[in-house]
């Protein structure tokens, strides 16, 4: 057996992190970076695989903070169509080699556990790509709060809580035991801020007048019901002092709520996603009920200056992560798709009943990446980097430090090197039957995915060539953005 001195090498990329770029080798070591040295200089090391990367982005694999995978009925006849095979095959073949998926902890369940331990019989065995867990909060009881600190033992450091929807709505007080708990036992609370009561009012409001078409999803959530969700979470923050991070923003009010709460120095973050910086209220003003492709929560904006505002909110640091919100339905399926909101009286169906949600983990890397509108440097900080500071898996992931850092990394194509190509979904590998993006120009696609030094995808060479149930649970950490706190003193106040 030959005693190779890497595993894999790869020649000569422009190795981009968070912080830098440069030409340089790099060299593989069971499963991490063990090496980065001058371009060229391992061109004659021996080692059992060689990849030539002259002139392309090597980058710290894609961390996907925000994907649903084999969830429940949550919202109605709704189910997303994707497990967490074709879900991670999807990520692989996208760039994205770490996911964090969620645990959804049923109402009438006082306990965590049991949606944590459905999640880990999911996923163990099926994925293609390394993976953790965020649980779902919807019943707040004595009993699921004092489980943090379980969760936390079993290397889970994130819940989320909803300020609507009917089956996961906290009133405030809830929220704010919730946010006291995650202070006290170091968890990253992820906050879904829409106003659940002005939602349902304005529905109602719509359908007393008929208006139920796709495009009424988004006239039912203006921007400025994002925007008092928004300030008010921020408020519940600030009561307990604990971070909080407001999870796939749309609105650029929202948006600038969030900067000036920043600028104040309070612990904020936000999370926004690729729907927000390409697609506007006309993609679900479509011919018929074409528009119910695009029904995501919150909606797109109305027009190019909110576009803007987004674009914006990344390049100045307001949002601190791009996610994917993966959340796959069926188009075609009068079941458990899209078309099940459609009946005999509501031909163009009824837009509340429209599962809510879009494919987006394989196009996510690709689309920002073509738009050419960050700085390499930004784009891996916010698609990889800060995700793992943000969910305690840096530096093992969204970093190439040598000796530490998982050798997870997404190589591009040498810039310019590929002519412009539509996004189809017939070229996609989740189990959707549309992506919101088709017909989309890009300029790139991932070339090589690498997940612990094995390639998992090779575009030009086979696609998916990973094997279900390499990935591995990622087991988390506290969040660098979360430091250690006294107790919590109302006496204060």
């Amino acid at each position: 057996m030959t005693d190779w001195l890497f595993d894999c090498i790869v020649l000569d990329g422009t190795v981009t992190t968070a912080a830098d770029i440069g030409r340089y080798d790099i060299g593989i070591k069971d499963g991490k970076i063990a090496l980065l040295a001058p371009a060229r200089s391992l061109a004659s090391t021996s080692a059992a695989r060689v990849i030539d990367a002259e002139g392309a982005y090597v980058m710290p694999g894609g961390v996907d903070a925000h994907v649903h995978l084999s969830e429940p009925q949550l919202f109605g006849k709704g189910k997303s169509v994707d497990d967490y095979s074709s879900g991670t095959q999807s990520a692989i073949a996208g760039g994205t080699t770490t996911i964090i998926t969620f645990a959804p902890q049923d109402r009438s369940n006082p306990s965590l556990l049991g949606a944590l331990e459905e999640a880990e019989e999911k996923a163990s065995g099926s994925a293609y790509c390394d993976y953790s867990f965020h649980l779902i909060v919807s019943n707040p009881t004595r009993q699921a709060l004092d489980e943090f600190a379980i969760l936390r033992e079993r290397g889970v450091s994130s819940v989320k809580v909803y300020m609507t929807y009917e089956a996961l709505q906290l009133r405030d007080n809830q929220i704010l035991d919730v946010l006291l708990q995650a202070r006290t036992d170091g968890v990253t609370t992820m906050i879904h801020a829409e106003n659940g009561d002005m939602l349902t009012w304005m529905t109602e409001q719509l359908e007393s007048r008929m208006l139920l078409a796709p495009k009424y999803h988004v006239t039912s959530r203006p921007q400025m019901l994002e925007g008092e969700a928004t300030n008010r979470a921020i408020t519940l923050s600030q009561l307990i002092e604990t971070p909080i991070l407001i999870v796939h923003v749309s609105s650029p009010l929202a948006a600038a709520t969030i900067r000036n709460a920043q600028t104040k120095g309070l612990p904020i973050y936000a999370e926004t996603c690729p729907q927000y910086l390409f697609l506007t209220r006309k993609d679900l003003d479509l011919p018929g009920f074409e528009g119910a492709k695009c029904v995501c929560s919150p909606p797109p904006r109305d027009g190019e200056e909110d576009l803007e505002g987004i674009w914006t909110g990344l390049l100045n640091g307001t949002f601190t992560i791009l996610s994917s919100d993966h959340c796959p339905f069926l188009y075609d399926d009068a079941v458990t798709g899209k078309k099940s909101a459609i009946t005999d009286d509501a031909p163009l169906g009824r837009f509340r009943y429209i599962p809510n949600g879009c494919p987006g983990v394989e196009t996510r890397l690709a689309t920002v990446l073509s738009a050419d509108r960050l700085p390499p440097t930004k784009f891996v900080e916010v698609t990889s980097t800060n995700p793992a500071k943000l969910y305690g898996i840096y530096p093992q992931k969204g970093a190439l430090m040598p000796g530490v850092s998982d050798a997870d990394l997404t190589i591009w194509y040498p810039t310019r090197s590929l002519e412009p190509f539509p996004i189809t979904n017939a070229s996609l590998h989740h189990s959707a039957d549309y992506t919101p993006f088709e017909g989309r120009m890009v300029t790139q696609w991932p070339r090589y995915t690498l997940v612990r030094g094995e390639i998992v995808w090779d575009r030009d060479n086979g696609g998916i060539v990973g094997k279900k149930g390499y990935g591995e649970f990622v087991k988390r950490g506290r969040s660098a953005f979360c430091q250690d706190q006294p107790a919590w003193d109302v006496a204060k106040f």
